[in-house]
């Protein structure tokens, strides 16, 4: 079996390696797109250019028979995943990529791996303190238990793990309107992609504000048009941000806790990980100091929505110089959970989009997002608003849970398939 691994260019000169383009950029796999489920997770991947997936990283090439395993890193080791039909893009250097013979072997060999059993293989075989690993002698060692039986039982399990999710995803989707609904604001339809409706006129004094043309889109005027309907205040007037920066010495002995943005679940708002890293191998961009409560807004593609509010029972850590801190919040005007959860809402992300510049990676600066404008009703309306969308969080997830529990049924099943096997 021929085996593979990638790299991951340097963040630093993104527009060099990196694209924004999803008609041509190619998708580049990191560990947090593999799944226990075998699946692989291509919905929010970054993209890298034509040039450095033929150049950079010609060897480390995937296609959709080939099986991933994740080689490196904490957590669950050798979480494997199979992309889907007709996919094609590339890996870093903490995921292998398997030549099998067929889809059918990769898939098998996944469902496996994914298991308590086929997990705890592979962890016997690493190596490393704070960051094991698995090299490739030690991932050919591991034993297989082979049955292709056990895919009929992991497909099953999905297909009810999907249903659960897709009434998950339902309510959280579901958010938007309500707060629409209770801000009384009304946006307008989406207009058809024509030429016409891409063409408008602005004024020249406006022009001197904003160089760029999409900045004056109809869709972004008639949001404008939308919120000044209503009291607001903008960004900067409402809340102040952090500056408050880690010097990558001290505070911490041997490794110290840093959160990525690629750590937020950008459809809850939750973080996945703070993972412990060594600070011999800190990341130059590891420097803001994150303390309970506040809210960290991704400034990096920020209509992604990688915006987080951090809880009042987290100790401090490290995050990305990506993300901007909001930290101290006039309560008198506003309370800091609508404000999180506005910022997260279609109100919140498409002004961001709007503000954001930069071509194949776009970006927020601090000033831009300081004047995102910001509805403000009443405290009590604003107290109303942020119970009932925490009550819908709440239900989303239980049912997230549900999921998650299907799929842990159908691991066991298989692992009594596969034990009767050994036996």
């Amino acid at each position: 079996m021929a085996l593979a691994g990638g790299a991951t260019p340097k963040a630093e000169e993104k527009e060099l390696y990196y694209s924004d383009d999803p008609e041509t950029g190619i998708p580049f796999i990191r560990v947090q797109n593999l799944n226990t489920n075998g699946d692989l997770d291509a919905n929010d991947v970054k993209l890298i250019n034509e040039a450095t997936h033929s150049g950079m990283l010609a060897r480390s090439h995937v296609q959709e028979n080939d099986l991933l395993v994740k080689i490196t890193g904490v957590g669950r080791m050798a979480v494997s995943s199979v992309p889907p039909v007709g996919f094609v893009g590339n890996i870093n250097q903490h995921i292998a990529r398997a030549k099998t013979r067929s889809r059918l072997e990769s898939r098998a060999l996944a469902a496996f791996l994914n298991t308590d059993i086929g997990e705890a293989l592979a962890t016997r075989r690493a190596t490393g303190g704070t960051r094991p690993a698995l090299d490739y002698p030690a991932l050919r060692s591991i034993p297989i238990i082979y049955n292709e039986a056990i895919l009929s039982v992991m497909d099953n399990g999905n297909t009810r793990r999907k249903v659960a999710l897709d009434k998950a995803d339902a309510l959280l989707a579901s958010i938007d309107d309500y707060l629409l609904s209770e801000l009384g604001i009304v946006l307008p339809p989406e207009q058809e992609n024509t030429i016409a409706n891409r063409m408008f006129r602005v004024s020249m004094h406006e022009v001197q504000l904003r160089h760029d043309p999409n900045f004056f889109g109809r869709k972004y005027v008639h949001l404008t048009e939308a919120i000044t309907a209503h009291p607001f205040k903008l960004l900067r007037d409402i809340c102040s941000f952090s500056s408050e920066a880690w010097d990558q010495r001290t505070g911490y002995e041997g490794t110290f806790p840093y959160l990525e943005i690629s750590a937020i679940d950008l459809k809850t708002g939750d973080v996945t990980e703070i993972s412990d890293t060594s600070i011999e191998e800190a990341p130059s961009r590891a420097r803001m100091v994150a303390r309970p409560h506040d809210i960290l807004v991704s400034t990096t593609r920020p209509s992604r929505g990688a915006i987080t509010l951090v809880p009042q029972e987290q100790s401090p850590f490290i995050a990305s110089t990506g993300f901007a801190v909001i930290r101290d919040v006039d309560t008198s005007l506003i309370d800091r959970e609508y404000l999180y959860h506005l910022l997260r809402s279609k109100l919140g992300l498409t002004q961001m989009e709007q503000r954001s510049s930069g071509g194949n990676y776009p970006a927020i600066t601090p000033s831009e997002l300081k004047r995102i404008e910001i509805p403000l009703p009443e405290l009590n309306t604003q107290t109303r608003i942020v119970a009932e969308i925490q009550k819908r969080k709440s239900a989303a997830l239980s049912m997230r849970q549900e999921a998650n529990a299907e799929l842990e049924k159908a691991k066991a099943e298989i692992e009594a398939i596969l034990l009767g096997d050994a036996a």
